[in-house]
């Protein structure tokens, strides 16, 4: 079983992240990984995939009837 760094954990989450005690203990350990900047494997997303991506899911103006 991994050990965990508490005190550098906590100084990470409440003084470098912002976050308050229940948040932080809030947080699985994966998301505190992912919010520290840990596992990031995936490429940013490119200029090309979101313009895919908006024309996949177009925002929608809602037509006001008055």
């Amino acid at each position: 079983m991994a050990r965990f760094d508490w005190p550098a954990l906590m100084r990470a989450g409440l003084s470098g992240l912002r976050l308050t005690p229940a948040q932080f203990w809030a947080l699985t350990p994966a998301e505190l990984a992912m919010m520290l900047g840990a596992g990031g494997d995936a490429a940013p997303l490119s200029r090309a995939r979101l313009e895919e991506l908006a024309r996949a899911f177009p925002d929608l103006q809602e037509r006001s009837e008055t």
